[in-house]
């Protein structure tokens, strides 16, 4: 039958999950860090899922698909409260999973040494707050980060920061689009080059989306590269 139902654009899902929290049938699920309509008849087409969406990767379509089927959704419900009574399974965004890392207590130095200093080289550093122009951006290597590599990765400072104009943000928690203030950032400033730090989780990858797309609309050709950290704090890919 043709009916109306979700369709989902896997270029603008940034894998947040926010989607997934907001279907109340159990229709969305996240596959390799992205949305995906998982069965046909699991989706009522009313759209609970569309407001949650930071990116606006979901939208109405009519096509064939299956009919809702009300019974099938409450069986899967049915099942998933049993699993869980069971053995509790996480089943939101992948970035909220709760983990503990066993880390080694190093007994203090005798003579601690001095404490390195900041490197941040400007304020405000939140892409949301700061200004698409300013002179610090004249001939900046522009380092764009997410929150929370500052506290994955012990050195970011000294290895990252240092000789950098450092803009930070999250695009789970801001839910915004970053890549039209980064495209102005960039289009309207002698910006040398770009290096995104991002998470491992999937909701990062909006992050890196929007520096990716904010550096092909700036009409320029600027060296750029991405550094990904697994959430324990070790460099995966640079």
């Amino acid at each position: 039958m043709i009916r109306k139902i979700i369709h989902i654009d896997e270029e603008k899902c940034n894998g947040c999950g926010a989607c997934v929290t907001a279907c109340h049938e159990g229709a969305i699920g996240l596959v390799n860090g992205k949305a995906k309509l998982m069965r046909d008849d699991y989706c009522d087409g009313f759209g609970d899922c569309l407001p949650g969406c930071p990116t606006g990767a979901i939208t109405f379509t009519e096509r064939e698909a299956a009919a809702y089927d009300e019974q099938a959704v409450l069986e899967n419900k049915q099942k998933k409260a049993a699993a869980a009574a069971e053995k509790p399974v996480f089943h939101g965004c992948p970035g909220s999973a709760m983990r503990q890392f066993d880390r080694q207590q190093v007994a203090p130095a005798a003579a601690p040494a001095a404490a390195q200093p900041s490197q941040l080289a400007q304020w405000p550093c939140q892409i949301k707050l700061v200004p698409v122009n300013a002179p610090y951006f004249d001939g900046a290597k522009l380092l764009i980060a997410a929150d929370c590599t500052a506290y994955a990765y012990a050195n970011i400072h000294q290895e990252f920061m240092r000789g950098h104009v450092t803009l930070i943000g999250c695009p789970k928690l801001d839910a915004v689009d970053y890549s039209e203030k980064l495209t102005e950032i960039i289009r309207n400033n002698d910006i040398k080059s770009v290096t995104v730090l991002r998470m491992e989780v999937p909701c990062c990858g909006g992050l890196e989306h929007a520096a990716v797309t904010a550096l092909k609309n700036s009409g320029k050709f600027i060296p750029w590269n991405v550094v990904t950290f697994s959430v324990d704090g070790r460099i995966l890919d640079r």
